[in-house]
């Protein structure tokens, strides 16, 4: 199973300072936040390699130069269509040939999956796509419990709390069926394909939609610097599991895709 990194995204909560640095190239502990990121998935048994899928023609010629210098490896580089997250993975087809499934992550997202017993739900629960998911989240903020006569009865610090429904992460299984699902979106849409809205929102209506829960594993939202520096305990404590759990790389390759123009 190959492991794609969208890492195309604009990056707009992440201004200034994504105005000149790709979000994917935020740094995390010292490493850019895609490098870590591949470096983790090349390590998962399960992973056969590592795609990162970006406009290489504009500030995603960052992420290619800073890996290419030896910053990640057993990596391949395709050019996005700037075509909505779901358009874009019609970019992957060459490199996705063969492969009756691929992991997506969606590069602002810092957090330890086991990939192998995520992959193993997506395939026994016979579904079109899996979704990472926590039901847990420590909050940001601190929280008050106020009696019935609005007084507060005392202050709860950040706490961890059980979610009203479960979150979805930004990671997924998909078969390559879903890559057909979204040529016929793009075929009938005009603009982008959005992967959450125009495509696994009508998969799930089918009942073709699976989540893997990853328990207590902490999860971070990489918008920006300021926000891995707000969650500072997280990012650590999550650098330390992908590097406990990496078991090597293989050789850095490349290749460019040529550029597709969004569908019509």
């Amino acid at each position: 199973m190959k492991a794609v990194i969208l890492a195309g995204g604009r990056g707009t909560r992440g201004r200034p300072y994504t105005d000149f640095v790709p979000k994917a190239m935020i740094p995390v502990l010292g490493r850019p936040l895609v490098a870590r990121v591949a470096e983790f998935l090349a390590s998962s048994r399960a992973v056969s390699g590592v795609v990162v899928l970006a406009d290489m023609g504009g500030m995603g010629a960052q992420i290619r130069n800073y890996m290419e210098r030896g910053g990640g490896r057993g990596v391949a580089f395709v050019q996005d269509a700037q075509s909505g997250t779901g358009g874009d993975l019609l970019c992957l087809e060459e490199e996705l040939a063969g492969e009756s499934e691929f992991l997506l992550w969606f590069a602002d997202n810092l957090c330890w999956v086991d990939v192998g017993a995520m992959a193993r739900k997506f395939r026994e629960s016979g579904a079109a796509a899996c979704v990472a998911t926590r039901s847990r989240r420590r909050e940001a903020t601190g929280f008050a419990e106020v009696d019935g006569s609005g007084m507060v009865a005392r202050f709860v610090e950040k706490p961890e709390a059980d979610l009203p429904m479960p979150e979805c992460l930004g990671v997924y299984v998909l078969s390559a069926g879903v890559l057909d699902v979204v040529r016929g979106k793009a075929a009938r849409k005009k603009g982008g394909v959005n992967l959450s809205y125009d495509v696994l929102e009508e998969l799930a209506g089918r009942g073709e939609v699976s989540a893997y829960d990853i328990g207590d594993s902490p999860w971070v939202d990489a918008e920006s610097p300021a926000a891995l520096d707000r969650n500072a305990d997280a990012v650590r404590r999550i650098v330390g599991m992908m590097e406990a759990g990496r078991a090597g790389g293989r050789a850095t390759r490349t290749r460019r895709s040529p550029r597709r123009a969004p569908p019509a």
